[in-house]
């Protein structure tokens, strides 16, 4: 397990640096940014909402997790910024009127978390306000570390690439040869089972009525630089070949709106 994912003061702190340096950045292309309405769904410890907080964002965050929520509000505390956080599961989220909409919806590493992806896909529309964006970042399944296996305890096991393509049964006893924690070894295989390509993204969002605005694929993803001081490469040769592509790109970036968005566009 990397260093950073057991210390969330690192982590957080490097999530707001991405997140103010190429997340701000990318989306201020779409839309205006400063002083919008900003939920995050799986925000973690926060730090992703730091910068648009900054710039004057009402932000809200929810996360699963009780200690995430906890530590988003301790470190937004010791920096003297306001944010709403809330330890809930978005799914039993209720959109009651315009005031529980937002701007700007962010869903950043999380919906290679879910299983009920369609569900997931018509539950956030409701939370979008009209002319809103969402902002989805995830890891394309089959890259080498699109299993997350870098939270692996193991230093050997946690820098294994593409281990996470073996058939389960394969990989669930490589993670215990290595003697992998049982609730880590299940959450990868949680992690397996609802992990996503690019192409099965963008069938949920022609399923379910999105309008792609923008998409960029990374074969260095941005957030690289904090990590491993690499600077972020685009994919550019490789971005058009389906399925392919998947066992490149680091990290996935879509913008989209509602259907009758005018300013919407169209996957290609």
């Amino acid at each position: 397990m990397q260093k950073r994912h057991k210390n969330r003061q690192q982590y957080f702190t490097e999530s707001a640096n991405t997140s103010r340096e190429y997340y701000i950045d990318y989306l201020s292309n779409f839309t205006p940014v400063s002083n919008k309405k900003v939920l995050e769904i799986g925000c973690g410890e926060g730090g992703n909402l730091l910068p648009f907080a900054e710039m004057g964002c009402k932000v809200t965050g929810i996360d699963l997790s009780t200690e995430r929520i906890e530590q988003a509000n301790r470190f937004f505390e010791s920096l003297n910024v306001g944010a709403e956080f809330s330890a809930i599961d978005f799914l039993k989220m209720e959109c009651v009127n315009e005031m529980d909409k937002y701007d700007i919806i962010l869903v950043h590493d999380v919906i290679e978390h879910i299983e009920q992806k369609d569900r997931f896909f018509n539950h956030i529309k409701q939370f979008l306000a009209r002319d809103g964006i969402i902002f989805w970042a995830f890891p394309a399944w089959q890259m080498p570390f699109g299993g997350h296996q870098q939270i692996c305890h193991s230093k050997i096991c946690s820098k294994l690439p593409f281990i996470h393509l073996f058939p389960e049964s394969v990989y669930w006893y490589i993670l215990s040869a290595f003697n992998e924690p049982e609730s880590c070894i299940n959450e990868l295989i949680e992690i397996k089972r609802c992990g996503i390509s690019i192409e099965k993204f963008e069938k949920l969002l022609k399923k379910n009525e999105y309008m792609l605005i923008n998409k960029r694929l990374w074969l260095i993803n941005p957030h690289y630089k904090q990590k491993f001081g690499l600077k972020p490469r685009r994919l550019y040769a490789l971005s058009r070949i389906k399925y392919l592509r998947n066992f490149f790109v680091t990290s996935c970036f879509y913008v989209t709106g509602i259907k009758n968005w005018e300013k919407g566009g169209n996957l290609k």
